[in-house]
């Protein structure tokens, strides 16, 4: 197969995601070039990465033919870069969120409506390995119809959008109840490394309950060094009327009426004298196999094999194939999100109403 060929604009620390993948998947991909305004910053990619960078995406297409976009710059940027790789016609991958207010979402979704744009999201949480597992496990009906979701895993759209999907929420509206709250625990540190006052510190706390009717409800929680923090971990509860996930664990019981507890057991290569590499193989739920590792044996962590699984779709999405994560979804993510922070600051009560991009995603 020829590689995907992409070119990336920005040179943030997500960028880097994009440059490790393509490293570690040549046969996949061909990274053709970046837009870095920077000089000193695009000299530092060549010299570290080889790949040539440019000031400006028509410069970029000057030199270059890549068979899609990615716009990898910061939350705020996001909205003026994606009108700009609209313009290019050709297609385009945007970070999340592809815009950072619900005017510049209406405004955005107008214009890649009217030009037809060929636009999708990197969103990538439904991809990665353990989330992509438990949605595999309900998917097959293992706990039932699911109504009860507690997910404190990621911040807003993230959020959000594993909790539309574990519930199958789509573009339902929802009656969102928020609260702020103040964390104190040790700083574990960030993207920089390790913390320079590893003392404890306040953080901010958000806490949601969003209604989305049918009985169907989700508490998201979040505290930001959760990311980072060994003390602060990942807690999930999805609940459907003939079992539940809690973290790593399903519950259910037999056809014989017997409880199953069934562990999402994780398969590495490279452990305990094991010589076939260091990779993620796949998951295993009892006796089934609920997910394999899509780009084995690239030696890639969690976050970058869902990364690397949404550049592959995006690849075929640029040669005719199915949609990767639809404009639509990620717009139905950062409006939950931003009716959540909304609701917290407020105190008060918040309904999400369809919007433009629900009424046609529906049809």
């Amino acid at each position: 197969m020829t590689p995907y060929s992409f070119a990336i604009v920005g040179a943030g620390w997500r960028t880097e995601f994009f440059l490790r993948i393509a490293a570690a998947l040549p046969e996949r991909f061909r990274l053709e070039g970046l837009v870095v305004r920077n000089p000193e910053k695009g000299a530092q990619i060549t010299a570290q990465w080889g790949h040539h960078t440019y000031p400006s995406v028509d410069d970029l297409l000057g030199h270059t033919k890549p068979e899609f976009l990615i716009g990898s710059v910061s939350y705020g940027a996001n909205y003026e870069v994606n009108r700009q790789l609209l313009d290019t016609g050709l297609p385009a991958l945007s970070e999340t969120p592809p815009a950072a207010t619900l005017d510049q979402m209406l405004e955005l979704w107008e214009a890649v409506t009217r030009k037809r744009g060929r636009f999708q999201v990197a969103e990538q949480f439904t991809r990665q390995p353990h989330h992509a597992a438990r949605l595999a496990a309900i998917r097959q009906g293992r706990i039932g119809p699911v109504h009860k979701a507690y997910v404190s895993v990621c911040h807003g759209y993230h959020g959000t959008s594993l909790i539309r999907h574990f519930l199958g929420a789509g573009f339902d509206e929802a009656r969102i109840l928020g609260m702020s709250f103040t964390d104190r625990v040790l700083d574990p540190g960030g993207r920089e490394g390790p913390p320079r006052d590893p003392g404890v510190h306040e953080h901010s706390q958000q806490i949601a309950l969003l209604d989305f009717g049918g009985g169907r409800q989700a508490v998201f929680d979040f505290v930001g060094v959760q990311y980072f923090s060994p003390i602060r971990n990942q807690r999930m509860a999805i609940r459907g009327e003939w079992g539940e996930v809690i973290d790593e664990i399903l519950y259910t019981q037999a056809n014989s009426g017997e409880p199953l507890r069934l562990p999402f057991h994780r398969h590495v290569a490279g452990a305990n004298g094991n010589l076939e590499g260091d990779y993620l193989k796949g998951i295993q739920l009892g006796e089934q196999w609920v997910y394999r590792n899509p780009t084995a044996p690239a030696r890639l962590s969690d976050e970058e094999i869902a990364m690397a699984d949404v550049l592959q779709g995006m690849g075929e999405y640029a040669r005719g194939g199915p949609e990767v994560y639809p404009l639509a979804e990620a717009m139905q993510d950062h409006y939950l999100g931003l009716l959540i922070r909304e609701a917290a600051e407020s105190g008060q009560p918040v309904i999400a109403r369809q919007q433009p991009w629900a009424e046609i995603a529906g049809e």
